[in-house]
């Protein structure tokens, strides 16, 4: 019984989750692939330098260490799903007159924080001068445990875009059986 539970939900999120990306994307283009690709691109531009594999000084210098490689295709992807998320969440403010409130934006911040990786970089020193000991214990568990922790930020991501299209989409069903012409047709 839970196993045919899953596959109808799996089942439905194949049909459903196409159609909020068309929903979003085919309703203004412009707007929100634009959206996504500043979004996608300012946090790949971020979270590379924050690993330090992207340099602005002396010259443009991007390089990909073979111990580097997996860290960057899931920051690589998690910049990607913010972009995504991100885009349908505006879409949801515009079009259902949402204000901001702590369930719309949760799983895009959360996502944002697990990404970046706070030792990688010149943070990690601000975090051990702010905290002094506990600032390296916290250095230490974030660089010790950084490849688990950009994975849950993506099954975080992916959670929120699932949260974002189920607005979407539920929210469609409710105003095609609101819609006065539909019930006209249904009897």
């Amino acid at each position: 019984m839970k196993n045919n539970n899953i596959y109808s939900s799996v089942k439905e999120l194949k049909t459903t989750f196409p159609n909020a990306l068309r929903l979003v994307y085919f309703s203004n283009p412009v707007l929100y692939i634009g959206i996504s690709v500043i979004v996608f691109s300012t946090f790949w531009i971020i979270f590379n330098m924050f690993d330090q594999l992207l340099f602005f000084s002396p010259i443009l210098y991007f390089y990909i260490p073979a111990d580097a490689q997996v860290g960057f295709v899931i920051t690589s992807v998690s910049a990607a799903l913010l972009g995504i998320v991100i885009s349908m969440n505006v879409y949801i403010i515009r079009t259902f007159k949402v204000r901001l409130n702590r369930s719309l934006l949760s799983g895009s911040l959360l996502g944002i924080v697990s990404s970046a990786c706070a030792s990688c970089s010149s943070i990690g020193f601000l975090i051990i001068s702010t905290f002094g000991g506990a600032g390296i214990i916290a250095t230490g568990f974030l660089t010790n445990y950084q490849i688990p922790l950009r994975l849950l930020s993506v099954v975080i991501l992916i959670w929120a875009l699932y949260v974002v299209q189920n607005k979407i989409t539920k929210s469609c069903m409710l105003n095609s059986s609101d819609n006065p012409t539909n019930k006209s047709n249904m009897k």
